[in-house]
């Protein structure tokens, strides 16, 4: 249903390497983070977004660069007859905001980006990212393998989107859901995200009436849990050969 992944454990250690002296003498990191990157250059900022609050429209000016630090972002496409579909949905430490830059048509984002949760962003401005490829190639390759994650993250949800059934498509985006946001515990894994009803059906093109009715048929088949709008996946293979 979904692609293999490392396993549902969405935190991984960190090494801080040795220092050296980039091209401008400023110290930094052999092994350094994107977080550390993005945070070191000119003109970067803390951002704080509340939930469904829109970050950015399609066709705005692409002036920033984006690396979620804590919360969920949902990237969506608006087309001509209105709808509007769900082209990833990121989790902490993921970049966006990039791609107008390496294509070169900056004046021009591709997406509606929306706070999914409430959001805390590290963001740049477009000239200091820019500088800092040019000045250091290591920089616009850390970008580049954040860009690709997105890129598979859209990968993924354009998956979870071709289900016509919409009781595959609800049961498919909660192992996206698992795989990206879940955290093990005794009973399973538990989504760490408060979604409503209506944000899950905003996500995968249906209706809070239907996810509603959806969400009660797993929870009463004993497939999960909903506590406080975060929800326990009890066996996340038992629930995929559920309805695969």
């Amino acid at each position: 249903m979904i692609p293999a992944s490392r396993g549902f454990n969405r935190f991984s250690s960190q090494q801080s390497g040795q220092s050296k002296i980039n091209s401008v003498g400023e110290r930094f990191p052999i092994n350094r983070t994107l977080m550390e990157v993005i945070k070191g250059l000119d003109g970067a900022n803390t951002e704080m977004v509340e939930r469904s609050k829109t970050i950015f429209f399609p066709g705005d000016p692409a002036e920033k660069v984006y690396l979620i630090r804590r919360g969920a972002v949902r990237l969506s496409r608006v087309y001509e007859s209105g709808e509007e579909i769900t082209v990833a949905l990121l989790r902490e430490n993921s970049l966006f905001g990039v791609l107008s830059l390496l294509t070169g048509h900056r004046s021009d984002r591709f997406y509606h980006a929306i706070a999914f949760t409430r959001v805390e962003m590290i963001t740049a401005p477009a000239n200091s990212v820019l500088r800092a490829i040019e000045e250091d190639a290591s920089v616009g390759l850390l970008l580049l393998q954040g860009l690709s994650s997105r890129i598979l993250q859209t990968e993924t949800m354009i998956e979870t989107l071709t289900h016509r059934d919409m009781s595959s498509r609800l049961v498919s985006f909660l192992m996206v859901l698992c795989r990206d946001f879940g955290v093990a515990g005794e009973k399973g894994i538990t989504i760490d995200l408060r979604l409503s009803h209506q944000a899950i059906a905003e996500a995968i093109g249906s209706t809070r009436v239907t996810i509603t009715r959806l969400l009660g048929d797993l929870k009463d088949s004993g497939l999960l849990n909903i506590e406080r709008k975060k929800i326990t996946v009890f066996d996340p293979i038992a629930l995929a050969k559920r309805f695969n």
